[in-house]
């Protein structure tokens, strides 16, 4: 799997958010952009896209911005990255068993297996939240050494 460019910069926004949490007030999409070092018009779409999947709400005006919509231990990497490219999953080549996926020999083998390695790095991507992000940034949860299991 490779994550699209708009994945990271969607996490890397949010993990802005989250790092700076204790502010109270809405973070403007300037301050994200000068803090994570992304470019503003780009992240002010994914920012959009961000709202649209309700992982972070916005205000208007003077003093407006973006917050977090819930806890940074509700929000895992896998909501971030679905809500601004869509579902993750191994290739698009169907499921087994529709529309005639299973026509030609060996195809439903490879499409089941496809399917079980989307599954599997939806639910790597959701074992991490914005929450984990923040204590590995501030360096108070140490990283896995190894291969993943």
């Amino acid at each position: 799997m490779k994550v699209s460019t708009r994945g990271d910069y969607a996490s890397r926004a949010l993990l802005s958010l989250a790092l700076n949490q204790g502010e109270s007030l809405p973070t403007s999409v300037r301050d994200i952009a000068e803090r994570t070092g992304l470019p503003q018009p780009y992240l002010e779409q994914i920012l959009l896209a961000l709202k649209g999947a309700g992982l972070v709400r916005s205000k208007r005006g003077v003093g407006g911005g973006y917050v977090l919509a819930r806890p940074p231990g509700e929000i895992t990497l896998g909501q971030i990255v679905s809500a601004v490219d869509g579902p993750i999953v191994a290739g698009d080549f169907g499921r087994p068993h529709e529309n005639g996926a299973c026509a030609h020999e060996g195809q439903c083998v490879l499409l089941s297996v496809w399917s079980e390695v989307g599954e599997h790095m939806r639910q790597h991507l959701d074992s991490f939240t914005l929450a984990d992000m923040v204590e590995r940034a501030r360096g108070t949860l140490v990283a896995p050494v190894g291969p993943l299991s």
